[in-house]
């Protein structure tokens, strides 16, 4: 497996929490590393942009509203075949299916307050962290 990058979000209600730390440290202990890290406050034009993708779907109003609401932080990963590791540690969208061990398991209050992004795709990964990052921002 080659060494790649993705892209992560920590969600506003595991910010509110208090859980950043805690959610890094399952990153890191899955074999991420943190490369790039940065907390913001989404506009809700940002949130737009970003989740443009599901705009014709019935959540996307209260997706923006949710990621707005409070302060986010937004990452960029690297490891071994990092998009699939990451979602690995994230675990299934809706916390309910998420295995034990996950973050989504052990920290998601909902499936839309799931505490976790993570980009699905190297394709999409590469996307989003342009999104969010210059070039410079990341350091390896």
């Amino acid at each position: 497996m080659a060494v790649t990058r993705t892209f992560s979000i920590i969600k506003p209600d595991a910010t509110r929490r208090n859980l950043t730390g805690k959610i890094n440290a399952m990153l890191e202990d899955a074999g991420l590393r943190i490369v790039a890290q940065k907390r913001i406050h989404m506009t809700a034009d940002q949130a737009g942009k970003f989740y443009e993708v599901h705009k014709e779907r019935p959540f996307y109003q209260d997706l923006i509203t949710f990621m707005t609401s409070g302060p986010v932080v937004v990452q960029v990963l690297e490891g071994e075949d990092a998009v699939k590791t990451n979602r690995d540690v994230m675990g299934a969208t809706n916390p309910a299916d998420a295995a034990e061990g996950t973050i989504r398991k052990a920290f998601a209050e909902n499936i839309e307050a799931n505490s976790v992004h993570g980009s699905d795709s190297d394709e999409n990964a590469a996307i989003e962290i342009a999104f969010f990052f210059s070039g410079t921002e990341i350091v390896g």
